[in-house]
Formats: C-alpha cells, sequence, structure tokens
C-alpha cells in the first residue's frame, strides 16, 4: 500500500510544478475579479430584456466552492480509505482543483471581455426607474458603481461553469470507480453518477430563476466546466468505460515499472507490491498412457 504518511510527500513533490502552475491561476483569478468589465453599449430599445427585477441568489456565491470543491474531496478521502493508494487521491484532488480553477480564469475572462448586460441590468444601473441616456443613446448610470461593474457580467454564468468543472470532474470519478461500463447492465450506478449532473444542472436554473443570467449564459457556462472538467480527468485517469478506468494512470505505470525491475525501486522512488493470486492446477501430460495416468490417480497410486 502506498499511504499519504509513506509517499504523499514524494508524490507531491514529483508535481510540485503543477501545484505552483495552481497559485498561480489563483492569483490570476483574483485579478480579473478585480478589474472592471468592458462596459457594452447598452441602448433604450435594449431595456426591455433587462428590466427583470433584482433578486438574491438562491444559490449564494459562497456555497459553490462548498458543493463544487470540499464535497468532491470528500468523496475522494473515502475512496482513499478504502483503497489506500495515494495515487488516487492525490491525483484526483490536484485534477479537481485543476478543473475548477481553469474554469474560473476562463469564465471571468470571458465575462470582463464581453461585458453583457444582466437581464436586471435597469434596475442597477437606474435604482429609482428614472433612466437617462447621452447623445449617442448610451446609459448613464447613477446606480451603486458594484452592482453597475457587477451588472456587466453576465456571460458565461461562473457559478453554472464552476458547478459543472466541480461536480462534472466527480461524475466522472464515480463513473469509473463504480465502473458503469462493465457491460453488466447496471442501471443504478448511471444513476449515482447522473446526480452530481443533475445538482450542477440546478444551479444553472436557479441562475435563470433568479434573473442573473440569460438562458444562453447558463448554456455556455455548462459545456466549459464539463469540457475542462473532462479535459483535466483524462489527465491523470483512464476513461471511465476503459478497463482499467477505476484508477490513475500512475497507478498502473507504478506497477508496470516494479514487473520490468522487480529487484530494484522504480525511479519515481516508488515500490509497488502486487500480489497475484493464482489457483493450484495439477498438470496431467496427455499421450497415449493418458488414461492410464488418470486410473492411477483415481486409485491413490500418483
Amino acid at each position: 500500500m502506498h499511504t499519504i504518511r509513506s509517499h504523499g510527500a514524494t508524490v507531491a513533490r514529483s508535481h510540485k510544478h503543477d501545484w505552483v502552475i495552481l497559485l498561480l491561476l489563483v492569483v490570476i483569478e483574483i485579478i480579473l475579479n478585480i478589474i472592471h468589465p468592458f462596459y457594452r453599449f447598452v441602448g433604450k430599445d435594449m431595456m426591455e430584456d433587462l428590466k427583470y427585477p433584482m433578486k438574491d441568489n438562491t444559490v449564494p456565491i459562497w456555497a459553490v466552492p462548498i458543493y463544487a470543491v470540499l464535497l468532491p474531496i470528500v468523496i475522494f478521502n473515502l475512496f482513499y480509505l478504502w483503497r489506500r493508494s495515494v495515487y488516487d487521491l492525490h491525483h484526483s484532488v490536484l485534477g479537481l482543483l485543476f478543473a475548477v480553477l481553469i474554469t474560473g480564469v476562463l469564465t471571468d475572462s470571458i465575462k470582463d471581455a464581453v461585458g453583457r448586460p444582466r437581464p436586471d441590468f435597469f434596475w442597477r444601473c437606474f435604482p429609482d426607474g428614472k433612466d437617462f441616456y447621452d447623445q449617442w443613446g448610451n446609459v448613464i448610470c447613477h446606480g451603486k458603481t458594484h452592482e453597475i461593474r457587477e451588472g456587466h457580467k453576465s456571460f458565461p454564468s461562473g457559478h453554472t461553469s464552476w458547478s459543472f468543472a466541480g461536480l462534472g470532474f466527480l461524475s466522472l470519478y464515480l463513473a469509473g470507480k463504480i465502473r458503469v461500463f462493465d457491460r453488466r447492465g447496471h442501471v443504478a450506478k448511471l444513476c449515482i453518477v447522473f446526480l452530481p449532473l443533475l445538482a450542477a444542472a440546478l444551479v444553472g436554473v436557479s441562475r435563470v430563476d433568479d434573473y442573473w443570467h440569460h438562458w444562453q449564459d447558463v448554456f455556455a457556462g455548462g459545456l466549459l466546466g464539463l469540457f475542462v472538467a473532462t479535459m483535466c480527468y483524462l489527465q491523470f485517469f483512464p476513461p471511465p468505460y476503459h478497463t482499467d478506468g477505476w484508477g490513475p494512470y500512475a497507478h498502473f505505470d507504478a506497477i508496470e515499472e516494479s514487473r520490468s525491475n522487480p529487484n530494484s525501486a522504480p525511479a519515481n522512488g516508488f515500490i509497488v507490491h502486487e500480489t497475484q493470486f493464482q489457483p493450484d492446477f495439477v498438470t496431467v501430460p496427455l499421450g497415449h498412457n493418458s488414461s492410464l495416468q488418470l486410473n492411477d490417480m483415481e486409485a491413490g497410486r500418483m
């Protein structure tokens, strides 16, 4: 077994550059949330689709990291307690963090570049209901600065992209672990895999119901998050339908290396012990005296 105590530090050091890149992604994400988005032209005739009432979030922003990051990590740890594989735990956590952070950077980069108004933009811009426009017909907002800035970040939906990135990764992870595609036709396994995706979809629906996003924002965010989650998952794990889809590539690479060098430690510093259980067989030579030999065996003379 390769546990956190015995091999955790070695595995983490072998991916130190990946962890540095994660920190860099965190810094970029913070910067993207500080800078102002592009303030797109919004004319009076465009306000017909932007006069929806302002509402609170059904799913608050602080809840997104809990169900999209912490919940999957808890499930990863439960599987670690079962298999005791530091490869699986480390790579699943690393892949998940890459999925959500890459998705976050892509989402907020597009948000800032596009600057699409939210469905409730009118009330963000004109909280008293009195609208003003300049000589070119563009809005002259007199609402709160932070609400106006947030009102230009509709496309794509960040809640939805993060939800599909984290829960989509979890869905792929579960599909591999419970071997959904083992050709035995257990539909209950599919239900387990679809649960995280259903939760992510409901989060997306809530963004439209709360008038924070147009349906196109949610659709694009869902596709973006699921695509990034799939790409990050396949960096560390075989596809769920693969025969070895239950474990990370590193696990099987270490086993193969131990087979080729049974008397030496692998180059990456891991020693893999694989126990093979083989049934005991009695080899009976077949030939012209095979029937006599079988008779002797039955009589107990062999």
